[in-house]
């Protein structure tokens, strides 16, 4: 990714969406001809020159130090996820060419995860990775995810922008479109030389208008907690709140957890879904056929011979 041209649309989109009165400051003159704060403006609110401003806008962050970052942050009235992705580019900018390589992942699931996940039998839980492949999940997770895991390669990215389903699948398909943007622009902030979630974006900016509109407003969000709505082909509507929790013994792993809250028609329909899996799955190992019949001779303990 083009990281000059990153930190420049980052900055001036942020710039735009502030007024003066926002930031409290007197707007002069009624003939503003920028939608937001003027640079100058936040090159006084972050007690910066006009011309250093103007230099880190243009999408030079090399030698910024952390108070500069932090004020600008200030200026610009960023949030969390917003600073921290700031934070990210500045590191970028400032990358020696050894260090511009993609930081090491986790490439497979242990053992332990994967017994955690089918000990988990009351609320759904998925591991996915960070380049939104739904990796591996308990019965229940997959028994709400199921038209995700009816892909090949169940890929939550993609299932949202490019399949069909997905917009009556999510209720709230247009925020929850902008949340996975966000969240997917602030792990390309924070992995910016890795080819194949480079790709993937490539991919989905050509295929999907809507995702080419949201990337291009350079929001940016952490994808810990929430509220998601989620209409079930088998049990209906539901509302489930999610957690989301990085693995640190597996870089790039993420589990997210599903709950409902306790009485309401959400939670007797997650325990209809939990029914729903359990008999899909009895029904699934019954209709297996049954192994041959083992033709190997029985040994004949007494003789010492096999049986004939």
């Amino acid at each position: 990714m083009d990281t000059r041209s990153e930190v420049r649309e980052f900055l001036s989109t942020r710039r735009a969406r502030i007024t003066p009165d926002q930031a409290g400051l007197p707007a002069f003159g009624g003939n503003r001809r920028v939608p937001g704060l003027r640079r100058e403006e936040v090159s006084l609110l972050a007690g910066v020159s006009v011309d250093y401003y103007t230099r880190l806008e243009r999408g030079d962050l090399s030698g910024a130090s952390d108070s500069v970052l932090d004020a600008l942050a200030r200026a610009l009235q960023l949030d969390e996820a917003e600073t921290a992705h700031l934070f990210d580019l500045a590191r970028t900018a400032n990358a020696s060419p050894v260090a511009r390589t993609p930081r090491k992942k986790a490439t497979e699931l242990r053992a332990s995860i994967l017994r955690l996940l089918d000990a988990m039998t009351e609320a759904p839980a998925i591991v996915r990775n960070n380049y939104f492949d739904y990796l591996a999940a308990n019965a229940l997770g997959r028994a709400l995810y199921a038209p995700v895991f009816a892909q090949p390669q169940p890929n939550s990215a993609r299932f949202a922008f490019l399949d069909p389903a997905a917009q009556e699948f999510y209720p709230e398909w247009d925020r929850n479109t902008q949340e996975l943007v966000a969240a997917m622009r602030g792990e390309a902030g924070r992995n910016p030389f890795d080819r194949k979630l480079t790709d993937l974006v490539g991919e989905l900016s050509t295929r999907s208008e809507r995702f080419r509109t949201l990337w291009a407003a350079h929001n940016v969000r952490f994808h810990r907690t929430g509220v998601k709505r989620i209409a079930h082909p088998i049990v209906g509507e539901m509302e489930l709140t999610y957690e989301a929790f990085e693995l640190p013994a597996d870089p790039g792993l993420h589990l997210s957890t599903y709950t409902a809250e306790p009485g309401t028609a959400s939670a007797d329909k997650l325990r209809m879904l939990a029914s729903w899996a359990a008999t899909d799955a009895a029904a699934s190992v019954a209709a297996e056929p049954e192994p041959a019949p083992d033709r190997t001779p029985t040994p004949d303990h007494t003789s010492g011979r096999a049986d004939s």
